[in-house]
């Protein structure tokens, strides 16, 4: 088999930008090439150096466009792609009149599989490679979502909701079939090929406590799963918790008494935390997942990450696809930018490009095969256009920087910047730029 030899400027990173001058965070080379063999990176470095490794291989030449690790998406909803910019007043209202609706038509198998299709194709074209995926509750819909996963071996997580009150009958399981779908599911898909299940309960508000005991009992039987849910998104859902688990000493004390809390549990929102939820997230390692888009549509709040982040917290970042807005990572960034600024805290771009790449995949444990270019990871790779609108390419054309261009990108970009992506080495888009 020919190897594929992509040529362009290169841009990878090794740690954290501590700052916009850290370049010892990350390698920037202009005339870049990365090496891909049987869906790995081989080689990358100087097109001269990795030119001259030897074999056969057909050269991609995508100068003078920038090549990145794939995008990585941490808290989205496969089953909401047809809810997403749907006019609701808050969460809760959300849920009802839209969201839980939708989700009850992926009890068609049929559907699912339409749907993911289009799904994964929504991403790659957006220049994400991995995303962790809430599935509907029926288990017809995560068995959708791995096969295309798999059919398109795109390294991909997600689960089976889980949600046995507080909602429609068409969009709930029971204690028992929630555990029993959740370990037939993990047992047939987790681990095979590039797949890897979370166990999904919805959030304490649409499970019992009958359902979060069955839910524990399956983290400690396969620990080596994810964990996803929701916390602390609205403040409606957080007085509701309240009166739903009137023993609980705040919202994430329902989850922890469970044994849901841990490094690999990833927790949607976090916005109106209370001070011992933060130290106990910072204790056990669990991670927020910050949703801009998501929560500036809903009216949610702030996300704040430097607080976070001053107790040690590792945060990962994400569309939440349909309350988020765009599937676009960019645009994610962009969102949260701003979000930050409210709060008179930063996101230099820099950080941002590292926190959707190696940033997500340092968070899901998976920095040794996803989120850089290096030689050995597998070969997700996104291929961007600085100048891809006529209003990029005139603001491109005072950009003296590194930094200045990955701002552009952060702040105007959007899948028409996406001029390719690659997934375990195959191109997604029939025609490149």
């Amino acid at each position: 088999m020919t190897d594929t030899l992509l040529r362009g400027r290169i841009l990878t990173f090794h740690h954290e930008p501590t700052d916009p001058e850290d370049t010892a965070a990350y390698s920037y080379i202009e005339d870049g090439a990365i090496l891909m063999r049987n869906g790995m990176i081989a080689a990358s470095g100087s097109y001269e150096e990795v030119a001259q490794t030897g074999g056969n291989f057909t050269v991609i030449d995508h100068r003078p466009n920038l090549l990145m690790a794939g995008f990585i998406d941490a808290h989205i909803h496969f089953p909401q792609v047809q809810v997403v910019a749907s006019w609701g007043v808050q969460l809760l209202d959300w849920l009802n009149n839209y969201t839980f609706p939708a989700e009850a038509e992926y009890a068609n198998a049929q559907h699912a599989r339409a749907m993911a299709g289009r799904f994964c194709t929504m991403l790659t074209d957006h220049g994400t490679t991995t995303a962790m995926a809430f599935c509907s509750v029926h288990k017809a819909s995560a068995e959708a979502y791995f096969a295309e996963g798999t059919a398109r071996n795109m390294r991909m997580i997600g689960g089976k909701t889980m949600m046995d009150r507080n909602a429609p009958e068409t969009v709930r399981d029971t204690p028992q079939a929630g555990y029993d779908d959740s370990k037939e599911l993990i047992a047939a898909w987790h681990g095979k090929g590039r797949i890897s299940y979370a166990i999904t309960p919805r959030f304490a508000i649409t499970s019992s406590p009958a359902q979060l005991e069955m839910t524990g009992a399956l983290a400690a039987e396969h620990p080596d799963c994810y964990i996803q849910t929701h916390l602390s998104e609205n403040h409606d859902e957080i007085a509701y918790t309240a009166a739903l688990y009137p023993d609980a000493r705040d919202y994430l004390d329902i989850y922890e008494s469970y044994g849901l809390l841990g490094p690999r549990t990833f927790l949607g929102h976090c916005i109106h935390l209370k001070e011992r939820e933060v130290a106990a997230i910072a204790e056990s390692g669990a991670h927020p997942v910050f949703c801009p888009t998501s929560n500036l549509f809903l009216g949610s709040g702030l996300f704040d990450d430097a607080g976070l982040r001053a107790r040690g917290i590792k945060s990962g970042i994400a569309t939440d696809i349909g309350g988020g807005t765009s599937y676009s990572m960019l645009q994610t960034l962009n969102e949260g930018y701003k979000v930050l600024q409210l709060q008179n805290q930063t996101l230099h771009a820099l950080r941002a490009f590292h926190w959707i790449t190696r940033g997500n995949a340092e968070v899901l444990g998976l920095a040794d095969k996803i989120g850089t270019l290096d030689a050995g990871t597998e070969a997700d790779i996104v291929v961007l256009d600085p100048a891809a609108t006529p209003a990029m390419a005139l603001r491109m054309e005072r950009a003296g920087t590194l930094a200045e261009e990955l701002f552009i990108l952060q702040m105007m970009g959007d899948d028409r910047t996406i001029a390719q992506t690659y997934v375990a080495g195959q191109p997604q888009k029939e025609t490149a730029r």
